[in-house]
């Protein structure tokens, strides 16, 4: 731990004995890191499009806006960070406003050539795309390691 991390989480100092309080606060580059971790094995972000199902697509890309909305609630408003997560946030949102989870559109957006396939495809494509860029960004300034799976959507 460097020293800067430790007096950010040093609350007080008592005596004549001696005593330390600190509040141990988690820091950006954890959650990052954590973040990282959860969708590394998110084969949405990656996988070839003719081995996509819509229907578990869809419920992966629910459950990664459900799991970063919930890691914003421990990250600065202000951070750059949270702009990261918030980006990939709305991605899943307007990905899930495009692929609506119903049967018929389910059932259609499988079929080669049909106008919903074609919406399904290029959302994923849209979506992955933000991915990459937020992804990229959250390696750079935190440091954080990317699984070559995941690392294949990230721009060069």
């Amino acid at each position: 731990m460097k020293f800067k991390e430790l007096a950010n989480r040093l609350t007080g100092i008592s005596c004549p004995v001696f005593g330390v309080s600190w509040n141990p606060q988690e820091t950006e580059r954890s959650i990052a890191r954590r973040i990282i971790i959860f969708l590394e094995p998110r084969r949405v972000l990656y996988s070839p499009y003719e081995y996509e199902t819509v229907h578990p697509c869809i419920d992966s890309i629910v459950e990664i806006r459900n799991y970063l909305t919930a890691q914003l609630e421990h990250v600065d408003e202000k951070s750059n960070l949270n702009s990261y997560i918030r980006a990939m946030r709305s991605s899943c949102n307007k990905f899930l406003s495009k692929c609506p989870d119903r049967e018929d559109f389910r059932y259609l957006a499988c079929m080669n050539g049909n106008i919903d396939n074609w919406i399904f495809t290029s959302a994923i494509g849209e979506l992955r795309g933000v991915f990459g860029v937020m992804i990229g960004q959250i390696a750079k300034a935190y440091g954080v390691d990317i699984e070559d799976d995941l690392s294949q959507i990230i721009p060069e």
